[in-house]
């Protein structure tokens, strides 16, 4: 039995969302043609709408009494149509399955979610590696590496499995695992995670973890249980059925058993029909949806904004600001201008990094001669006669620069925040050094207080060190930091505080804070800087990055709970005033529909009034 309600269940999910707008156009034309008898006809033009609209109804209320004995609004909508066609009132029966159908359409519109994101995750698996076996060197399939096995891993190459560098020096780019803003140098004895990226330096490492132990099948792993553990919220029509039914029946009971009329028990049947309600809450997110997309939020998932209405904590991700510590004889303006000459031919981040701030304040840069980029630790260059070095602190001692205390306890202050320290000398002396670190965005301290003022707590969740995290949150005045946070570090976070009965709302921009965007009850998206599979995590999408804009879409989310609830309480409100009318007799079926399809427009216009609501 249950195979065959699986059969039927497949054959009415055909054609999809285009399918049922199609049905409703051509039902809600028939309803127009039966109620001003616009054509002639041998039967009544409603029966189009009760085939097209109220049969699928039907069915879904039976298969759901069969396969799980689940009680919804459609059992009592069923018995109405059933109801109504049993005495003739066709006409009734036919608008209130287009009206069900319609709020169905609503809903299945706001609940689609896109299910690229693993698939994408899965792409980012590197295919090949190098394996060096005797000095020789064979490209192999990822999968088919084994513990212990020597790798060879070229610039610009994504590390296959997780291990250790044997030899060479190398800067690796981790974003995709910690979201770490800048790459980080890699020497022998390090480890390096698969799905990473080597930028600059050939190395050879030893394989410690493989195939489904690697870093990036386990990001996968967690991506997918995250999305299998997220409940979606049932309708609030849903929700009370059991008792709606109830309710109804009992009441259409009484009535037909102390009156004898069985017009006024269907009457009641039409009117207790949830029409409204049904509407209530897609008509309402709908709304909030197109009032979001304004301000640049893509919403991907219908009741992400329900559940964002009641959440307490809202965790993100953070993400150069350039200063200078100099020797007596040297100018920052020297330091700052000779270094970004030796970095313009560099690819590294944090050569980029200098050269771009340094074009965007002062223009052109000097010409640099005799450029050498040394993997791991720096670049050197002559410029104007100068010998330039620029790099870390391996760097400089390797060459046997020394250090003077004043710099030494400047950078060491610096390093102390989190910033990243490259050092300059001229001619074998150390000039001064350059700090660069994450800079707060303008708008990002007025946004933090806007949260506060929604009672909602904001955390920081980053991969990056405590000094840095620290030195962030203290700008924007956040109290509660997460640091040296890994895909599964956020992940648990995140579980922690749902364990505790919090909904958290987590904003992130790379592919390492997918399994938390997946895990959260809220998961937002920067789209524009933002990664693909981040997106594809998300249930909301900030697809131009202006995080100001994040206060007005917690503030619209618990706006659209009151209207839903204003919808709710009006048409239920509505349903007892026309259910005593009925009683009565002073309603019969057509005019009960009527009252019926008046109070959902009236719901649908409420609902509208979200479209150009703003955050004051």
């Amino acid at each position: 039995m249950k195979e065959s309600v699986k059969k039927l269940e497949a054959l009415m999910e055909i054609g999809g969302i285009k399918k049922d707008i199609c049905f409703l156009v051509i039902s809600g034309i028939a309803l127009i043609i039966s109620i001003f008898k616009l054509i002639p006809l041998p039967f009544d033009a409603a029966w189009v709408a009760i085939i097209l609209c109220g049969i699928p109804i039907i069915m879904e209320a039976v298969i759901g009494l069969i396969t799980e004995f689940d009680i919804k609004a459609d059992v009592l909508v069923s018995l109405a149509l059933i109801a109504s066609v049993f005495i003739d009132e066709d006409f009734a029966a036919g608008e209130v399955a287009f009206i069900m159908q319609l709020g169905a359409l609503l809903e299945e519109l706001t609940v689609a979610k896109a299910r690229a994101g693993i698939e994408k995750l899965v792409r980012l698996t590197p295919q090949t590696a190098r394996l060096v076996k005797d000095g020789t060197e064979t490209i192999v399939a990822a999968t088919d590496v084994a513990v212990d096995d020597i790798l060879r891993v070229l610039p610009g190459e994504t590390i296959p499995v997780d291990g250790v560098i044997l030899s060479g020096n190398t800067s690796v780019n981790q974003a995709v695992m910690t979201g770490e803003s800048l790459p980080v140098d890699k020497t022998v004895g390090d480890e390096v995670s698969s799905g990473t990226v080597n930028q600059f330096g050939t190395f050879e490492m030893k394989a410690t973890k493989v195939g489904e132990d690697s870093s990036i099948q386990r990001m996968i792993r967690l991506v997918q249980s995250a999305d299998a553990g997220k409940a979606k919220i049932v309708g609030l029509a849903d929700r009370f059925a059991t008792w709606i039914v109830v309710i109804a029946l009992s009441a259409a009971a009484l009535t037909w058993l102390f009156t004898g009329q069985i017009i006024r028990a269907v009457t009641i049947l039409v009117v207790f029909c949830p029409c409204a309600l049904v509407l209530a809450t897609p008509t309402a997110i709908m709304a909030a949806i197109g009032n979001a997309t304004k301000h640049g939020f893509l919403v991907r998932e219908g009741d992400a904004l329900e559940k964002l209405a009641k959440v307490s904590k809202i965790t993100f991700d953070k993400t150069g600001t350039l200063t200078c510590g100099t020797h007596p004889g040297y100018s920052s303006e020297d330091i700052y201008r000779f270094c970004a000459g030796a970095e313009q031919h560099s690819e590294h981040p944090l050569g980029k990094a200098v050269l771009g701030c340094f074009k965007q304040k002062y223009g052109a840069v000097p010409a640099v001669y005799d450029f050498h980029m040394i993997p791991g630790r720096g670049v050197s260059a002559l410029i104007e006669g100068k010998m330039i070095l620029a790099g870390n602190m391996e760097m400089m001692t390797e060459n046997r620069i020394s250090f003077n205390q004043d710099i030494t306890e400047k950078a060491e202050g610096f390093l102390a925040q989190g910033c990243t320290v490259i050092y300059v000398a001229f001619d074998g002396i150390l000039a001064g050094f350059l700090a660069l670190s994450d800079t707060v965005r303008m708008e990002s301290t007025s946004m933090i207080s806007r949260l506060h003022s929604l009672n909602v707590e904001p955390v920081l969740l980053t991969g990056d060190h405590e000094n840095a995290a620290a030195a962030i949150a203290g700008q924007l005045h956040i109290k509660e930091v997460q640091a040296n946070c890994l895909p599964e570090d956020k992940l648990n976070f995140i579980r922690s505080c749902q364990e505790k009965k919090e909904l958290v709302c987590m904003i992130g921009d790379g592919v390492n804070d997918a399994p938390a965007l997946k895990a959260a009850d809220v998961g937002i998206a920067m789209g524009g800087v933002g990664s693909d599979i981040a997106v594809d995590a998300a249930d909301i999408a900030l697809v131009d990055d202006e995080v100001k804009e994040i206060p007005h879409l917690v503030a619209l989310s618990k706006r659209m709970m009151t209207t839903i609830k204003v919808n709710m309480t009006f048409s239920m409100a509505l349903n007892f005033l026309a259910i005593t009318l009925a009683i009565t007799g002073k309603l019969n079926p057509v005019v009960g529909a009527l009252v019926h399809n008046a109070g959902s427009v009236l719901v649908i216009t409420n609902s509208a009034l979200l479209l150009k609501w703003k955050l004051k």
